[in-house]
């Protein structure tokens, strides 16, 4: 039985553990799952970035979960909320994102996630949130507007500036 720090109707959110590398390694290796990125990761980078979620999730009680569809008890992908710092109007915040396999597109999680993560967000006293996205990235941004979230600006991720296919970004923000 897993242990979720929170849920919604379809999904749990949880840290992660070793038996969801190869699950989560395949999302990152997808190339439409990471169009919008600079690359795909490899495992290794994959592996990383659980161990630095659950290190986040163990300072700040927030981190970019993992998600598990409840039907199956797979992993359907990631989504929360982590620190950004890199140099833009809006840093630093707290940042929502999600991930989701091919096979879970479509759906309606994004949406259903994030307003479960904000009520959770809520909870722990966060007041602001924000979200960003290649301004392309039309079913990301489409999320931030269903959750509530306002535009703020579009603006060049100058951390990306190697990646000019995904400037510019759009920002949204929203009160809790």
């Amino acid at each position: 039985m897993k242990t979720y720090i929170f849920k919604s109707d379809r999904l749990g959110f949880r840290i992660w553990n070793s038996a969801d590398l190869e699950a989560f390694a395949a999302i990152n290796q997808d190339a439409e799952v990471m169009h919008f990125f600079q690359n795909p990761y490899t495992v290794e980078e994959s592996r990383d970035r659980m161990k630095l979620m659950n290190s986040n999730f163990e300072k700040d009680n927030f981190c970019y979960f993992a998600v598990d569809f409840l039907e199956t008890g797979e992993l359907a992908g990631t989504l929360g909320m982590g620190r950004k710092s890199f140099p833009a109007s809006f840093t630093p915040c707290i940042d929502i994102g999600w991930r989701f396999g091919k096979n879970y597109w479509n759906l309606g999680l994004a949406t259903e996630g994030a307003l479960a993560c904000l009520e959770y967000a809520k909870t722990l006293g966060i007041k602001e949130v924000h979200s960003y996205a290649s301004t392309s990235n039309k079913a990301s941004t489409r999320v931030m507007e269903k959750i509530g979230m306002e535009f703020l600006e579009e603006f060049v991720h100058q951390e990306l500036q190697d990646s000019p296919h995904l400037q510019p970004f759009s920002a949204y923000k929203i009160t809790l």
